[in-house]
């Protein structure tokens, strides 16, 4: 009988052991995901941000250039 018991409480023990590596496991890959999810999401915002700065250099360029032509043409009569 207490062979019996023995073999109860072994796996019992074996069983707990198995759920807490499987909790662990479980929260290591959430950790994980998050992480991702996070880095993925700051090269986003990094992406977006390279994108907004581009567009504001061109715009300004642009601006600048139409500035330059208009003063060219006003200089040499092209324009009144």
């Amino acid at each position: 009988m207490a062979s019996k018991s023995f073999q109860d409480l072994k796996k019992q023990a074996e069983g707990a052991a198995q759920e807490a590596a499987n909790a662990a496991a479980n929260a290591a890959a959430d950790t994980a995901q998050q992480a991702v999810d996070q880095a993925a999401e700051a090269g986003q915002k990094a992406a977006e941000h390279l994108v907004k700065s581009t567009q504001e250099g061109i715009d300004k360029t642009t601006g600048q250039a139409a500035e330059a032509i208009s003063s060219f043409g006003k200089k040499y009569g092209f324009q009144k």
